[in-house]
């Protein structure tokens, strides 16, 4: 099966190709690279399964090509990062929007299956135990940008659930939660790498704000693992679902855990959330996913808990240390 994979040399696109050629299955990758980066790729470039291609979702032409080409399409291209949604608000809302738009009426069009990658953030403030697909999202006002991702997203689930209702269109949406492993970067603000990076160097680790924020993570590889699966199932077709991990973790303890888990030395250092974003900035306190639905669709089970995930992406930011250091 020939599959298209847009953002497939991003962190979560790039396991994503990963796993499907394992899988025996053909992946067309569709990147800018402007918070893809080929490294994440190119141990994949040898395969015959494996097709690059260097362009925009916002090229309307390439995309039909793509799509006449593929019979399913992962939509994971996106402008991501807490950094770049509060600099760069007009890509984040343009890409995101018009991205999904642009692919939504040539898979539509050609009568293809779609998995629309949504994210938590379109749940807003919700701060409930356990946030489910069918909760009110209460998205903050549109003076404080970090909100414009949120409502990006969700315009991007409302008009492929639009396309399902009036014109058929196989979609699926998944609401991914906090995804982490090798190849993450901390450019744009993710916090385990950051920690990670900031603990092997022995560098004081910044907790943004009292550090109470509770957070739920999950390996990329079981990320992948759900997008293949819910893509498989025709029950998903049409429907909405949580993907990550229901265990959670204070951003405190998860800094003092790295610590314990890496050897550091390093100092915890709390800074202020208007000294990292700037005025208006909001966090939310706790981000926790219902997963009843997606356990009951795909028989969901995760392979690797937090020891896990923080064991690999240390070995591999330590890995990129000593090689940086040749």
């Amino acid at each position: 099966m020939k599959i298209l994979i847009t953002g497939g040399a991003g962190f979560i696109g790039s396991h994503l190709a990963e796993s499907l050629i394992k899988l025996k299955e053909e992946s067309y990758v569709l990147d800018n690279l402007s918070t893809g980066s080929f490294e994440n790729i190119k141990h994949l470039i040898s395969s015959p399964k494996f097709h690059f291609i260097n362009g925009s979702i916002r090229d309307q032409k390439l995309l039909e090509e793509l799509v006449d080409e593929c019979e399913l399409i992962y939509h994971l291209a996106a402008v991501v990062g807490v950094r770049l949604v509060v600099n760069n608000p007009i890509d984040v809302i343009v890409t995101n929007i018009t991205g999904t738009e642009f692919l939504l009426e040539q898979v539509s069009k050609k009568n293809k299956q779609i998995l629309i990658a949504s994210s938590s953030e379109v749940y807003g403030k919700g701060e409930l135990e356990a946030l489910k697909e069918t909760d009110n999202l209460i998205i903050g006002p549109p003076t404080i940008p970090r909100w414009s991702y949120s409502c990006s997203k969700l315009i991007d689930e409302f008009l492929a659930l639009a396309y399902y209702k009036e014109k058929g269109t196989p979609v699926v949406i998944a609401r991914i939660f906090n995804t982490v492993g090798p190849r993450q970067t901390s450019k744009y603000g993710m916090v385990i790498p950051t920690f990670v990076r900031q603990a092997l160097n022995n560098e004081p680790l910044t907790v943004h704000g009292d550090g109470n924020q509770i957070r739920c993570f999950s390996h990329v590889s079981d990320t992948a693992s759900c997008l293949i699966n819910l893509m498989n199932t025709t029950k998903a077709i049409g429907e909405i679902f949580n993907v990550g991990s229901d265990k959670k973790i204070t951003i405190l303890d998860l800094a003092k855990q790295i610590k314990l888990v890496s050897n550091s030395t390093s100092d915890i250092k709390f800074i202020p959330y208007n000294k990292v974003y700037g005025e208006n900035f909001e966090d939310v306190l706790c981000r926790i996913p219902d997963l009843i639905k997606l356990k009951k669709t795909i028989n969901y089970h995760p392979v690797y808990n937090l020891d896990d995930i923080l064991r690999d992406v240390i070995a591999f930011e330590s890995a990129k240390l000593a090689k940086n250091s040749i």
